[in-house]
């Protein structure tokens, strides 16, 4: 692919080329050097034989340009170029640089993970006054999340803080990180720091529902007893509150839900509604775009006016 449409859908095409590009010793000034006084340039050093460097360079290359000419990136080929890499000192690869200025400002060598090579290009864009730090971190924390990488998405709302303290969506990330890792302390601690212009803020509101419902289901007892308990009595309404409980203890989101909406087709006033209401609790926690959501309401709707 050799241009980027606009990644969300619109701005003007960003040529490839003009970003990245191999260079060597007769090059290296003009596109490395006198280049960095624009903006940071990337120098990945990296041969054929390595593995690792073919594992990385589509990365580097991929955050590039979706930085949409924030940042350049030039590949110097050590075996061509052994000249360079003896002045840079390179002793192994893959390693990278990154010059503002003339200057190398930062760099790392090995192969890392696509969402840290990521932060690693955002740093920079920042470095040189460009992009929006706030979009870009939650959006790098948005796909370290997706993508399993805890301790990056950490690490890009702690930057975030620094930017932007106080902002809602990095603390409730937090906080939803400490729950996640089994530290309900942690994330009370990270809640208790919210100021009050945010304490209702719709992401607060989700962790603190997320914090009270796992306070809930770990008092609710084992789901296995439960779920016998309510095949021998499918109007024991308590058992089957306590099963979803259970359920959502376990992660099953979906079978927790499923155990509300029969309890309250079963009997929609029992203990002045109280499967409802735990309900939009448990709407509430999991977010509103969950699939778990979209789905528990749309059925639940259909309950209610049927």
């Amino acid at each position: 692919m050799d241009t980027l449409i606009g990644q969300n859908g619109g701005g003007p095409a960003v040529d490839k080329a003009s970003l990245i590009k191999d260079s060597g010793i007769q090059t290296f000034m003009a596109d490395v050097i006198e280049a960095s006084r624009d903006v940071p340039v990337i120098v990945d050093f990296w041969a054929p034989w390595c593995g690792p460097c073919r594992q990385l360079g589509p990365a580097l290359e991929k955050a590039v340009m979706a930085a949409k000419g924030a940042v350049k990136m030039v590949k110097i080929d050590i075996d061509k170029n052994p000249q360079i890499a003896q002045q840079m000192r390179i002793q192994s690869i893959p390693a990278v640089y990154a010059f503002r200025n003339g200057q190398p400002i930062d760099g790392f060598v090995g192969a890392l993970p696509e969402s840290q090579v990521k932060q690693f290009v955002q740093r920079l864009v920042q470095a040189s006054g460009g992009g929006n730090p706030v979009e870009e971190l939650l959006a790098l924390a948005g796909e370290s999340l997706e993508a399993g990488d805890f301790g990056a998405a950490e690490a890009a709302y702690v930057e975030l803080l620094q930017h932007d303290p106080g902002n809602p969506k990095a603390i409730a990330g937090l906080a939803r990180l400490a729950m996640n890792a089994g530290d309900a302390e942690a994330a009370e601690q990270i809640l208790a720091e919210v100021t009050p212009d945010v304490a209702n803020d719709p992401d607060i509101a989700s962790v603190r529902a997320a914090l009270d419902l796992a306070k809930e289901a770990g008092a609710a007892g084992e789901s296995a007893s439960l779920r016998r308990a309510v095949e021998a009595d499918p109007d024991d309404h308590q058992a089957r509150f306590d099963l979803s409980l259970a359920l959502l203890a376990e992660g099953d989101a979906a079978g927790s839900i499923a155990e509300l909406l029969a309890s309250i087709k079963r009997d929609r006033k029992w203990n002045e509604e109280a499967a409802r209401l735990q309900l939009l609790k448990v709407f509430e926690a999991l977010g509103p775009t969950d699939p778990a959501t979209l789905d528990g309401r749309r059925k639940l709707s259909s309950i209610l006016f049927s």
